[in-house]
């Protein structure tokens, strides 16, 4: 079973991404998704291995959704995560529209802006699915949240030309980035101190770290075995704040809507089954905005 840092990324080079980047501010974001339309089709042709890993995530919601896992919907999966990646050259640069960006529930919105506002540290467990950077509006020149530092976690491995891209483009917002694979007593104290001052953290919970040593847990997602990183959830537990799990799904006109649950757990794995249930939940609104192109079902 390959895990998604043994299979070769697909993304162009940096040089490519700054082509597409001035290409966006010359003739807008039409322009730019015709590109990447052509773009995602001959990768779609050459990356055979890839292709196989999303058939099989089709076959397998194929009885939950009804959608079918023919080549013209593994064409439309790789197509939605090139369109999440021209949305996120939009996101960081700060031009996108935070109109466009709507909460599911008004209540889990006022919940969330009253731990803003009451400088609680707020622990976010996101998924790869959806487009969570789309939450990053919300601190540029937001007066509902201002100074709150923003704590993410990154892969060091996966997506550093483009995030290097991002780096180069994107307008200044106080994030600290740090390595999930390098994740220990320093960074929790760290980031403990962080959250009590009322910041907030991003961490993936349905990825393993590269080069990891941490523990799983395997949970049943879509009635198949899937390995989930344990670490995410003891550092969320660890941090004593508020937990949110989020996830940003892109609809119709470019908007995204996000989806937050406030889990009040009391175990460790009761954190744990409730972000699976809710990842399954999410999931099936927008199929194929589940963004892992390689073999995460064990069976």
């Amino acid at each position: 079973m390959k895990q998604w840092y043994q299979v070769k990324e697909q993304a162009a080079g940096e040089k490519r991404l700054m082509l597409m980047w001035y290409i966006y501010k010359l003739f807008g974001k039409k322009t730019i998704n015709f590109i990447a339309f052509f773009v995602t089709f001959f990768t779609f042709l050459f990356a055979a291995e890839i292709r196989g890993y999303s058939k099989k995530y089709l076959k397998i919601i194929y009885p939950y959704t009804g959608l079918k896992p023919s080549l013209i919907n593994q064409f439309r999966h790789f197509l939605s995560y090139s369109h999440v990646l021209t949305d996120r050259i939009e996101i960081f640069s700060g031009s996108f529209d935070k109109n466009k960006l709507v909460f599911n529930s008004e209540s889990d919105k006022q919940e969330l802006f009253a731990d803003f506002a009451a400088h609680r540290g707020v622990f976010f467990l996101c998924a790869h699915t959806g487009n969570t950077d789309a939450m990053r509006i919300f601190f540029i020149n937001n007066t509902e949240s201002p100074n709150i530092k923003v704590n993410v976690f990154f892969s060091k491995t996966q997506s550093q030309v483009f995030n290097s891209f991002i780096k180069k483009i994107s307008k200044d917002v106080p994030i600290t980035p740090y390595d999930v694979e390098d994740i220990g007593i320093q960074t929790s104290i760290t980031l403990k101190d962080s959250l009590d001052n009322g910041d907030i953290a991003f961490i993936a919970g349905d990825r393993i770290a590269e080069n990891s040593n941490a523990s799983t847990f395997e949970a049943k997602l879509f009635g198949h075995k899937v390995d989930f990183p344990v670490g995410s959830f003891k550092l969320a537990e660890l941090m004593e704040a508020k937990i949110y799990f989020v996830i940003a799904l892109k609809e119709k006109h470019d908007k995204y809507k996000i989806y937050l649950e406030n889990h009040k757990f009391t175990t460790l794995s009761d954190l744990e089954n409730a972000y699976v249930k809710f990842l399954e939940k999410i999931t099936l609104l927008a199929p194929l905005q589940f963004y892992h192109f390689y073999d995460i079902f064990k069976d």
